[in-house]
């Protein structure tokens, strides 16, 4: 298959980078990342080193959250003029719990070409290694960091049928591990990720309260990804036939039609459409 040649001019690129192994980088982000004319990097001092050995001559500017607004005109003022600009965050994937995903929406909105050039994930590792249902999934990246938001989402989060997957530093684990215990008990199924495809690689589970007591007898270092297993779906009990008929009588005074009042009450009751209308219907007969 023909490969398209790279870079091609006034496009942006994401580029995915190691989170740890220097063997993970592709041989298209390598080629891409020595011939881009502009390299916009997290840290200039960090990726300095890995651009330097790939044989980059590339301008190099900042790109971290404290500087974001100001540099998206300039980087989007260099696609314009034909430049291509390629993306990278410390590790892993640009735009993910990272700098990148307003520059993206920048840059397509000033008509540019985005292409994401593949590479590690912490998020996707974790979860495939980590033995939880992967085929639905969500991703919450770092909580926020106190207050009512913060409950709020782990109040989200004690409900939440889907695994979950979050990033922590590691100061913070401990009172994440505290709080996820108190809102989703001390059973709900985790795996607790540190030092993701380095030497140190570690997993630590399979629960929440066995992952709290390894890390309070031993001091968390690294970066962490949690994956936490989806809280069990509840099935509603049926209302009984009173009930069910107060709720329809109550959506059709509200000036909802029969069959719709039946529709939406079906889909929260765990009675069927056809039923609660024959319920409606029987009612009506006996009034007459």
């Amino acid at each position: 298959m023909k490969q398209r040649a790279e870079p091609e001019n006034g496009v942006l690129y994401m580029v995915g980078t190691p989170i740890g192994h220097l063997g993970d980088l592709s041989p298209r982000a390598r080629a891409l990342l020595a011939a881009v004319d502009t390299v916009a990097c997290e840290d200039t001092r960090h990726s300095g080193q890995l651009l330097s050995a790939l044989g980059s001559t590339a301008r190099r500017c900042s790109f971290h959250q404290h500087n974001t607004h100001s540099r998206i005109p300039q980087l989007l003022e260099e696609l314009s003029q034909g430049r291509s600009v390629a993306v990278i965050s410390d590790a892993g994937l640009p735009g993910i719990s990272d700098p990148g995903e307003e520059l993206v929406a920048a840059a397509r909105a000033a008509g540019h070409a985005v292409i994401c050039i593949p590479g590690p994930c912490a998020a996707t590792t974790a979860l495939v290694s980590s033995g939880l249902p992967s085929g639905r999934f969500c991703f919450e990246g770092f909580l926020p960091a106190k207050g009512r938001d913060r409950r709020q989402r782990l109040e989200i989060l004690a409900k939440e049928p889907r695994t979950t997957v979050l990033y922590e530093a590691p100061h913070r684990l401990l009172k994440l591990l505290e709080e996820l215990q108190e809102h989703c008990g001390a059973a709900r199924p985790l795996q607790v990720t540190r030092e993701l495809t380095k030497r140190h690689e570690e997993q630590v589970g399979p629960t929440i309260s066995e992952a709290l007591t390894h890390f309070t007898h031993q001091a968390p270092q690294g970066e962490f990804t949690l994956v936490l297993g989806g809280a069990e779906e509840q099935t509603p009990e049926p209302l009984n036939d009173e009930a069910c008929l107060q709720q329809l009588q109550e959506l059709i005074a509200d000036g909802m039609k029969a069959n719709d009042a039946a529709r939406d009450l079906a889909h929260r009751s765990g009675r069927s459409k056809r039923e609660l209308y024959a319920l409606l219907h029987s009612a009506e007969n006996q009034a007459d």
